[in-house]
């Protein structure tokens, strides 16, 4: 029994290296014949490759679907993602849209209780922008009124949203607009939400940098800014743009104008109050009581 089993497993071993000789001399022929360098082989190879290829497509057939099925759910997970938060900016932006028609309702209101009445002087004129004269150090504009149309240095300029810079250099037939951007600006404004005063200042970016804050840590990113009047160059309330923080922790100010896409600039015709320096210019020309008749 135990002779049987053993040449049954000698008759096995030499099967086994028997094929396995065959197998690499079939490889090692297979691997010279495609090495030979010379024309009859290589149309032989290519007579194999066309009869033998095009048999095998089928192989990988299931690895190409495989590929797309995997491709369409990575597909489908980028879409549902980006549905999913334009689900949550919608939300967001059906909320600010109900503040601001609440706000608007409010303001409407007070004016018509206080009949307010609002100052005739903020008049508007448009200029067309001609082209941009600043350099890589300067942000400006030219634009085609000057002072032929009463255009004065200072004056805000505007665009369709907010505030985009300033009169800066007057000619009779253009003008030069600073925008906010530009190393030389300086502007006055409050924070809306704390009523915080500031100074937005250019740092030749497009996101002006927030300084001089009383308390930088209670002011939070989307707070809008407006112009707070100080210094009578601007007039109040003109809307800047809202808080953003850089990546290293500043405040900055993300202009609400598109100063990259100017076309048309509205320029507020701002006068500067009159001054009071006595008492008597505000409560009006004191009266002259007449004194006791003479004796005649």
């Amino acid at each position: 029994m135990s002779r049987h089993r053993k040449n049954t497993d000698g008759y096995s071993t030499v099967a086994y290296r028997l094929i396995m000789g065959v197998l690499v001399a079939f490889l090692l022929g297979i691997f010279l014949f495609w090495r030979i360098d010379s024309p009859r082989v290589e149309q032989v190879r290519m007579n194999i490759i066309d009869k033998v290829v095009p048999s095998f497509s089928w192989v990988g057939l299931p690895l190409a679907k495989a590929f797309d099925l995997l491709l369409s759910a990575k597909s489908y997970e980028k879409i549902y993602q980006q549905n999913q938060n334009l689900r949550r900016e919608l939300q967001q932006m059906k909320a600010w849209k109900e503040a601001a028609l609440q706000r608007e309702q409010e303001n409407a209101k007070l004016l018509d209780l206080n009949k307010v009445r609002l100052d005739p002087k903020f008049t508007r004129i448009t200029g067309v922008v001609l082209a941009d004269s600043g350099g890589p150090f300067r942000k400006t504009v030219l634009l085609n009124i000057g002072t032929r149309d009463g255009i004065m240095d200072g004056w805000a300029a505007m665009d369709g949203l907010g505030l985009v810079g300033r009169i800066s250099g007057v000619a009779n037939k253009t003008s030069r607009v600073v925008l906010l951007g530009d190393t030389s600006s300086r502007i006055a404004v409050t924070i809306d939400s704390g009523g915080q005063r500031a100074i937005i200042v250019g740092d030749n970016t497009s996101h002006p940098t927030i300084q001089f804050l009383e308390y930088p840590e209670t002011v939070r990113p989307g707070d809008r800014v407006i112009t707070s009047g100080d210094g009578g160059v601007f007039p109040p309330g003109i809307l800047v743009g809202q808080v953003i923080k850089s990546q290293f922790g500043k405040l900055r100010v993300m202009p609400a104008a598109d100063i990259q896409r100017l076309e048309f600039l509205r320029i507020i015709r701002h006068q500067a109050r009159e001054k009071i320096t006595t008492t008597g210019s505000l409560v009006g020309l004191p009266t002259i009581r007449p004194g006791p008749p003479k004796d005649e």
